[in-house]
């Protein structure tokens, strides 16, 4: 049971992957497909995460300058309320059985840092 619910992830986990690739695309950004030893895909979502990371940090940047004062100061605790939560879920995965555990890890980190960028990104646009 345990097996299939990972293998059921990772399978989940390759499509958002999938899914995030295409949208890189779209941005300008080269798509890379994460394969090889497990030390191959961790290096290679570590390398992904710090690119939409980077994004992240833009569009939150955008974000605190477009934002009126009342806001800013809010926007600041709930990104660091964020990264707290993406940090502490991430790393659930991680304390995982197997190697398995650090791939998971990855893509959680690659993903939840993905869709914040995303949605930082669409607020700023907005303006």
């Amino acid at each position: 049971m345990i097996r299939l619910l990972r293998t059921a992830f990772i399978a989940a986990a390759a499509l958002i992957g999938a899914a995030a690739f295409a949208l890189a695309g779209e941005q300008g950004e080269p798509e890379q497909h994460c394969d090889g030893s497990t030390y191959e895909i961790v290096e290679c979502l570590k390398a992904q995460t710090a690119q939409w990371d980077k994004r992240m940090t833009i569009a939150y940047q955008e974000a605190l300058k477009d934002a009126q004062p009342k806001q800013r100061e809010q926007l600041r605790a709930a990104q660091r309320l964020w990264i707290q939560y993406r940090d502490a879920n991430c790393l659930y995965y991680g304390l995982g059985e197997g190697t398995i555990a650090r791939i998971e890890a990855g893509y959680c980190m690659k993903d939840l840092t993905q869709t914040r960028a995303v949605e930082l990104e669409s607020k700023t646009e907005k303006h």
